[in-house]
């Protein structure tokens, strides 16, 4: 027999033994046996060719601006589709039309005037959404009690869209600011309610036990368990609350208004204005955007001592 077929036949009769090429069992966690000794130069060999080379299997190392790459590559598709003619300017309008719109819009005042009218509105519906759903998702994940008052409306509210609900909140409020800062309000209250629920649900036990042994107090217990373990789940769905602001901002400002960029374009649609549209659609995603990014800003440098996936 030659060398090679022996030294197979030796790992073979070590691996159903469950020992080694010199009779020693060895085990592993995962309930399998290697080979540990034997001859020299074999097991090594024969396990780092089993193996094979080290892959690194993250997400690697972040791209610089990284969040720019779709945003200028849909500019880039939108430019060169209206320079080629495939994009017709009636139904939508190039980007350099679009920036000579928007140019004339700031210089005679009307986009930073509107833009100042549905930034506050956004940022009111903002506050009382993000104030309402934190305050009743800790005092419904605190108690079961609370919680089988709270949750259930709450659930129910998630199933019909805040849109749904204008034309209710126009006969309760009228068509003031009241309804829209309202109606912002609430597309604002349920995601940071749901995360935030969560959040508090998913603390470790283990943590509440550590609390009970030192025997801290009901605050210090809220201050260092509670809110630490819920601020993952919260900073989450502020990142949904600030989208849906400005998606009902958008709705509402449509709806007898006399002010605002939603107002702005909807005037536009009235006399076939395209750029205008455009020009309002482009502030709503930008805001959008950096709103987003803000919040995760923020999340990056509270959660900092998190090990995750996207480092």
């Amino acid at each position: 027999m030659s060398t090679e077929a022996a030294e197979e036949v030796t790992l073979k009769k070590a691996e159903l033994t469950g020992g080694t090429t010199d009779g020693t069992a060895t085990g592993t966690a995962a309930g399998t046996t290697v080979a540990t000794a034997g001859p020299p130069g074999i097991a090594p060999q024969r396990a780092s060719r089993r193996l094979g080379p080290r892959r690194r299997l993250g997400l690697g190392r972040p791209v610089p601006y990284g969040w720019a790459l779709g945003p200028l590559l849909l500019l880039a598709v939108w430019a060169a589709g209206s320079a080629t003619g495939l994009i017709d300017a009636r139904n939508l309008s190039a980007p350099w039309t679009v920036v000579t719109t928007a140019g004339d819009l700031i210089e005679n005042g009307r986009l930073q005037s509107n833009l100042a009218t549905s930034a506050q509105r956004a940022a009111l519906g903002l506050l009382f959404g993000v104030l309402g759903g934190l305050i009743l998702a800790l005092v419904s994940g605190l108690s079961r009690i609370a919680e089988g008052v709270i949750d259930g409306p709450v659930q129910i509210k998630r199933a019909i869209p805040s849109l749904a609900l204008i034309p209710l909140l126009i006969l309760w409020f009228g068509i003031g600011e009241s309804m829209k800062v309202i109606t912002i309000a609430l597309g604002v209250f349920v995601p940071v309610y749901i995360h935030t629920h969560n959040g508090l649900r998913t603390i470790d036990t283990r943590y509440v036990e550590l609390a009970e042994t030192v025997r801290l107090s009901r605050t210090a217990f809220l201050r260092h368990v509670v809110l630490p373990g819920a601020l993952p789940g919260f900073l989450l769905g502020m990142r949904f609350a600030v989208t849906g602001a400005w998606l009902a901002l958008v709705v509402v400002e449509q709806v007898n208004a006399t002010s605002g960029i939603g107002y702005m374009m909807e005037l536009a649609r009235t006399y076939g204005q395209t750029d205008v549209i455009i020009v309002g659609l482009v502030v709503y995603g930008l805001l959008g955007l950096l709103s987003d990014a803000l919040v995760r800003l923020v999340e990056r440098r509270t959660l900092s001592w998190r090990r995750t996936l996207a480092g």
